[in-house]
C-alpha cells in the first residue's frame, strides 16, 4: 500500500513538473530588430524613460508586456514593454538606454525576444489604486 502511495505522488510531481515547463515555453523566442534611444520623455504608458524599458508595436507587444531580451550584448536582459512609436512596427524594439553616445552606438541589432508576460500585470487598471 506504502508503494502505491509513493508512485502515485511520484507520479503527480512528474505531472506537475511536465505542466510547468510545458507553460514556461509557451511564448517561443522571436528574433527582432532592436534599436536605442536616449531621449527621456513620458512614455505611452505614462512611466518616464528609464532603463528596463522598451517601445514596442502595441500588435505585437502590448503595453505592460515583459519580455526577455537576448542577444543584445550588455543590453539583454528583462524589460518591461512602456512605450510605442511611429518608426517602431512589427518585430521591432527600442531599447532606451542611458546616453545618447551609447544609444547611438549601440546601433541596430538582430536580437531574441521571448514574451514572459503579454499585457499589463494583473490589477494594474484596478480602479482601487
Amino acid at each position: 500500500m506504502k508503494i502505491r502511495a509513493i508512485l502515485a505522488c511520484t507520479a503527480m510531481l512528474m505531472c506537475s513538473s511536465l505542466q510547468a515547463q510545458t507553460r514556461r515555453h509557451r511564448h517561443p523566442a522571436r528574433a527582432f530588430e532592436a534599436t536605442a534611444y536616449a531621449q527621456r520623455d513620458v512614455t505611452a504608458s505614462g512611466k518616464i524613460s528609464r532603463s528596463g524599458l522598451v517601445a514596442a508595436d502595441p500588435a505585437v507587444l502590448p503595453l505592460g508586456s515583459k519580455i526577455h531580451v537576448t542577444n543584445a550584448g550588455a543590453y539583454s536582459g528583462v524589460y518591461t514593454v512602456a512605450d510605442t512609436g511611429s518608426k517602431v512596427q512589427g518585430r521591432h524594439i527600442d531599447i532606451f538606454i542611458h546616453g545618447a553616445a551609447r544609444a547611438k552606438a549601440f546601433g541596430k541589432k538582430t536580437v531574441l525576444v521571448r514574451v514572459l508576460r503579454r499585457g499589463p500585470p494583473p490589477n494594474e487598471n484596478d480602479s482601487t489604486r
